[in-house]
């Protein structure tokens, strides 16, 4: 993720919600069926000035599924819920989950719930089909505050209780910072925290296995000492860079022609990780189309057996 995304996420906060109504095997485990699909983000510039024109790009790629990042004033992408929902349905897609970030501040302590703004994007979540509602984003004053965190992280389950109210499913996406921070109770990592914190049950796990190289997160290292608690993948590779542009000194690249073991890490995700949903990202294309960059991403998906 570059700089522009991150202060996208922080001073927005809209990073979308998603979801779709999943049957009731959704909390029983790691289910057989795995599915592909593209986060908007990595088309962002053709998402905001043409999303119709955008999609069917995608679906005529042979893209299924895709996550969204763009959530604002109760609409994705300039459409109402119900109306971007036709949008996919009549193009042959499905938007089974999107980013938005919850903050301290979507839950109201006076009324010991959350605040109708949240609850109307966890609505329209499921309005618009998605299954994941995934918060992306930590704020850093939550990060070091040992009292903080954890009421963050109640703050998480009790979403997934509000998300499986409508057949869906809260999730976190990780980013750097969870790798080089340590937790306030000095328990270890933030994110050892977060998954140590967090009911497997209600909160899913959407694992970015580029977003922490940089800060020494290892994708293959996780998924072996946290089996079966990683549901949603970002797939990604990684060059390095001195552009500035990318995270800790790394930019994602097409899938293959980076420095990450890609093909060995979706591989251990499918045996041990419990993940079903294997969502493409590429925030940089190295002077190429982005278009382009995600055809391939996709069909060397494919090639590898999806």
């Amino acid at each position: 993720m570059d700089h522009s995304r991150r202060n996208f996420i922080k001073n927005t906060g809209l990073a979308v919600a998603g979801a779709a109504i999943l049957p009731s095997s959704l909390f029983a485990g790691p289910k057989k069926i795995e599915r592909i699909g593209l986060q908007l983000y990595s088309v962002r510039d053709a998402m905001s000035k043409d999303p119709l024109g955008s999609l069917k790009k995608l679906a005529n790629m042979g893209y299924v599924n895709v996550e969204h990042a763009n959530y604002t004033d109760r609409k994705f992408y300039g459409y109402a819920a119900k109306d971007f929902k036709k949008v996919l349905d009549d193009l042959g897609l499905q938007m089974h989950s999107g980013h938005t970030v919850m903050t301290a501040e979507d839950w109201d302590d006076s009324k010991n719930d959350f605040t109708d703004k949240w609850k109307f994007t966890v609505d329209d979540a499921a309005v618009a089909g998605q299954s994941f509602v995934i918060s992306p984003w930590l704020d850093e004053s939550l990060r070091h505050d040992k009292d903080k965190l954890k009421k963050t992280m109640d703050q998480f389950n009790k979403c997934g209780e509000l998300c499986k109210k409508s057949g869906m499913k809260f999730g976190y996406h990780n980013h750097n910072f969870e790798f080089n921070t340590q937790a306030p109770d000095g328990s270890g990592l933030l994110y050892d925290y977060i998954l140590a914190n967090t009911d497997p049950g209600l909160v899913a796990q959407q694992m970015d296995v580029g977003n922490m190289l940089g800060a020494g997160g290892r994708a293959l290292e996780l998924l072996k000492k946290y089996p079966g608690r990683f549901e949603l993948m970002h797939v990604k590779d990684e060059i390095k860079s001195d552009t500035g542009q990318g995270m800790d000194g790394y930019d994602s690249t097409i899938l293959g022609q980076g420095v990450m073991p890609v093909k060995e890490i979706v591989k251990e995700a499918r045996k041990s990780g419990g993940t079903n949903w294997f969502v493409i990202e590429q925030e940089s294309y190295q002077g190429k189309d982005p278009f382009d960059c995600v055809k391939i991403d996709l069909q060397i998906m494919k090639k590898w057996g999806f």
